[in-house]
């Protein structure tokens, strides 16, 4: 099983790419279910083909779903919360405040989440592909499974009943199903603005953050390539695909060579035959699945020091003006443009203390001397 997650800023053309992306597949013989889980959804459009809250055909191999998150709420979230008032009421709290403290946060993402995870492990299908929503909305959906569940450890504490700790296992399951590199990966679509290009070097510092494993980006909407123009746009089109393939060798140098192109279309992509045309420019005669061939680097590792350790953190394009670093407990707090998360350090860590960071293209080095202070 595989599940690509497909994002990207607004308005640059991930629901199509990843729509393209299910019909290859399906072209070359694997079952494929394209998902929505875009608030906003266009799947349908980009396939023209009306789906509903249910898997339905597109084509012999490849099937289309909406997810529907506000009846997923109402069908599902509705019942838990019951228990879960019922549990802390019999914690001994007032009734008021057990309904206050089981109103949780993105519970209608949290769902389509947990919907994709049903479809992937309960459906005929080999490759899910998913139409996320823009990115801040992927990034908030991707870290809910760990934020809720740390929510629930703060909340109910040792008063855990069976509902409790049904929950916690469903969403520990969803965040190992999402940081599983063989199963899962994201693909980052981009249009070539620097403006756009910022956004996605924020968005995989994110997601690497999470120990999500990105496995490809993606240019789309590129102007063609010059050739011999004539007339009042030859001029604009030569200028403008001058400062996106200038945008492209920033990428590049940045450390992103493998970056998948697709040119602009006069005619919008809609259908099976259009979106087939897009997916040859996409993966010419490669294989969907196999994204951009860079290898998956874990989160942390850890070196020995002639004074202590060097405990390398992966995330990528990271500058020191970005990143906050501090040390909670037994916990390093890494705060990434705007987004937080709290890392376990191994345990040979622990006793030790932070003497000092610095970053790279790579990502960021902290040293710890190995005594038994604190930082």
């Amino acid at each position: 099983m595989r599940i690509l997650l497909f994002t990207g800023k607004g308005g640059v053309g991930k629901t199509t790419l990843a729509a393209a992306t299910g019909a290859a597949l399906a072209a070359r013989g694997r079952k494929a279910l394209v998902v929505s889980t875009d608030p906003a959804h266009s799947l349908g459009d980009a396939f023209g083909h009306t789906l509903g809250a249910e898997p339905s055909e597109v084509d012999a191999l490849l099937s289309a779903v909406q997810i529907d998150s506000r009846t997923l709420v109402d069908t599902t979230w509705h019942r838990l919360r019951a228990e879960l008032q019922s549990a802390l009421a019999g914690a001994g709290l007032d009734t008021l405040d057990a309904e206050e403290l089981t109103v949780l946060p993105g519970v209608d993402e949290l769902l389509a989440l947990t919907e994709v995870r049903r479809l992937a492990e309960e459906g005929p299908w080999e490759t899910i592909v998913v139409d996320c929503g823009p990115t801040a909305e992927t990034l908030r959906l991707l870290a809910l499974p760990e934020a809720v569940s740390g929510y629930l450890t703060r909340v109910f504490g040792r008063r855990v009943t069976d509902s409790v700790r049904r929950l916690g296992v469903h969403l520990d399951g969803l965040r190992a199903l999402l940081t599983e590199p063989s199963v899962t990966t994201v693909r980052l679509v981009l249009t070539p603005e620097r403006v756009v290009v910022a956004e996605a070097r924020r968005t995989l510092s994110s997601l690497a953050l999470r120990g999500i494993a990105v496995d490809g980006l993606i240019a789309n909407r590129l102007m063609p390539a010059p050739g011999f123009w004539r007339g009042g746009a030859a001029s604009w089109l030569r200028t403008r695909r001058t400062q996106q393939d200038a945008v492209l060798a920033e990428l590049s140098k940045a450390g992103f060579e493998a970056v998948s192109r697709v040119e602009h279309r006069a005619v919008e992509p809609v259908g099976l035959p259009a979106l087939l045309e897009i997916a040859a420019e996409l993966y010419r005669d490669g294989d969907p699945l196999a994204g951009d061939g860079t290898p998956v680097t874990p989160l942390l590792r850890v070196r020995p020091a002639p004074d202590g350790y060097t405990l390398r953190i992966a995330i990528p394009l990271v500058r020191d003006a970005e990143v906050d670093l501090a040390r909670v407990d037994d916990d390093l707090a890494i705060t990434v443009d705007g987004f937080r998360r709290l890392i376990a350090l191994p345990e040979s860590l622990r006793p030790c203390r932070i003497t000092g960071a610095e970053s790279d293209a790579d990502g960021l080095v902290v040293s710890l001397a190995g005594n038994r202070g604190r930082g």
